[in-house]
């Protein structure tokens, strides 16, 4: 606690000395009075570590320093609003800092938080220039946070300076107030015994600024970048997205402070964040430092390869942007929203790729080493399909999106059925297909008819289906439900239905032949029989009696 109230005088002495004292410079100075400072550095308790290193560094400050003293933890055990102004600050204050010091007894809690918060309403930080050295041996026990103090003094003031001085705190027990300097621009000094402290204090002297001239500011302090491998290959083709986090003491990610792609800069506040690059599916991070007046270009290693695909259909053609590109990427899942082209990062090692395109498919693995970068082209090999159904050969196209087709190999299974390739509805469906032999089942309501056809990569083939049908329009007055059949009775002596509708009217498409409509009325009238014909290409239209 000494050793830190002793820098903290050091601070105020070394800006009051460099800067010529001016007055509207003014310090406090927050000393921990908390009953740990009973503990011993080297046999001797802290506070009187503390004691003496305040008198002998208040006699080197200049009499016209404005310094001020306020404590915490001496006047009561275990009360967090045990915080006192002892000295209000003002010039020829060191003689009773130092008696007051002296005389303190060291008791109470460790409310570090709001002890430099009113420290710094009492040096109206939010109309003029203040600066508040904090020393402490422990961290705060009043349920407050100094790195949330630290961040709102910094908004807040006009020109507001926190210095933290940590006299024996452990590594973990600085991150927790560090952050109270941090976030104001001021230092943090860790001392574990009185030479640490004294050294501490001679980095603080030597590195306060010689001149009162401000440093010139900077067009940006962030300029971030990543390469492919530490030996500093660029993915120049791959976009990298950069992400900047603000930390907390413990180096724990807090609110986002950059974001943009490869080439952008920034300004970033001084502090401590963790910067993440991300391309492809690779994401690495490092931490990093912003210091006042100072640039920073991290650059991070992927430690990746790049990919450039181009998915063709055939040999020496263009990609096609149908064409799915899968990427299997090693242990870290499936990217599939990709297509006719992709660029991407992929980890160093191994990564499998398929390209989809219709029906068919190419899969391609590649090994890449970090910093490598393949181009390739991946073809699936495959021809283009063009179905079309006409009534009749040479006919009238069927022109409805009730036209449906099935794709099948031509080949039989063992069972006698054919293995589906892929389906479509409507007219004019493009099937993108394997080299081979296949069937067009094509189906238009009640009609229905089978194309054989062959496939050749990288060329074009139009099926043309001749339905070999016609339609017909049935009418009753005061029909409900209409049921076709096939005129012609099976060796059972029944007739095949062929399609059915309800209400007064239907309309449908049915194969060349001769047919029967049976109708059924609302009324009690009884069924109707209707006998009626349908050729290829024509249309024909029956009114029930």
């Amino acid at each position: 606690m000494s050793a830190l109230s002793r820098a903290i005088v050091s601070f105020a002495a070394t800006a009051l000395l460099t800067f010529g004292a001016a007055a509207a410079d003014r310090t406090i100075i927050v000393l921990d009075a908390s009953g740990s400072m009973w503990g011993q550095i080297d046999g001797k308790p802290k506070l009187e570590i503390a004691r003496q290193t305040l008198k002998t560094v208040l006699q080197s400050v200049p009499a016209d320093a404005e310094l001020g003293l306020m404590a915490y933890g001496h006047r009561h055990k275990g009360q967090c609003d045990d915080i006192e102004l002892v000295v209000p600050p003002a010039a020829g204050t060191a003689a009773a800092i130092s008696q007051a010091a002296d005389t303190m007894k060291f008791l109470g809690k460790t409310p570090l938080s709001e002890a430099v918060r009113q420290a710094a309403e009492a040096l109206r930080y939010t109309e003029e220039k203040a600066t508040v050295v904090l020393i402490t041996d422990g961290i705060e026990t009043c349920n407050a946070d100094p790195c949330a103090l630290g961040r709102e003094l910094e908004q807040s003031g006009v020109d507001f300076t926190a210095h933290v001085v940590g006299f024996g705190l452990t590594d973990e027990e600085g991150k927790q107030v560090a952050c109270l300097a941090e976030n104001t621009g001021g230092k943090y000094i860790q001392a574990g015994d009185r030479q640490a402290l004294e050294d501490a204090l001679k980095t603080v002297v030597v590195a306060q600024p010689a001149a009162s001239e401000p440093a010139p500011k900077l067009e940006y302090n962030f300029a971030p970048g990543a390469v492919l491998s530490a030996s500093g290959a660029q993915p120049s083709p791959i976009d990298v997205h950069f992400e900047v986090f603000k930390t907390d003491s413990a180096g724990a990610r807090t609110d986002q402070a950059f974001s943009d792609y490869q080439g952008a800069k920034g300004n970033l506040e001084p502090g401590g964040y963790v910067v993440v690059a991300t391309s492809g599916n690779v994401s690495v991070e490092q931490p990093l430092t912003i210091e006042a007046g100072k640039a920073a270009s991290p650059t991070l290693d992927l430690n990746a390869g790049a990919l450039l695909l181009r998915a063709l259909p055939s040999p020496g053609a263009q990609p096609d942007g149908n064409a799915q590109i899968i990427v299997d990427y090693p242990g870290e899942g499936v990217s599939t929203a990709n297509y006719g082209e992709l660029k991407t990062v992929v980890p160093a090692g191994e990564t499998v790729v398929t390209v989809k395109l219709g029906a068919g498919e190419a899969t391609e693995t590649f090994q890449l080493a970090a910093g490598q970068t393949i181009s390739k082209d991946i073809i699936v090999g495959v021809g283009k399909a063009v179905v079309d159904a006409y009534y009749a050969a040479g006919g009238e196209k069927v022109d409805s999106g009730g036209l449906s087709w099935r794709i099948v190999k031509a080949a039989k299974q063992l069972d006698g059925s054919r293995e589906q390739v892929t389906y479509g509805f409507g007219p004019g469906v493009q099937f993108d297909l394997p080299p081979g032999e296949y069937v067009a089942l094509v189906e238009m309501q009640a009609a229905s008819r089978e194309q054989p056809f062959s496939v050749k990569v990288a060329e074009r083939t139009d099926v043309a289906v001749a339905l070999d049908a016609g339609v017909v329009a049935i009418s009753a007055s005061g029909g409900e439900e209409f049921r076709i059949f096939e005129a012609k009775k099976n060796l059972q002596g029944e007739r095949i239905q062929a399609t059915y509708g309800y209400g007064d009217a239907m309309q449908t498409t049915l194969g060349a032949g001769d047919y029967v409509v049976v109708t059924r009325f609302a009324s009690d009238k009884p069924e109707a029989e209707t006998a009626f014909s349908v050729k290829a290409g024509e249309r024909t239209e029956v009114v029930v009696p």
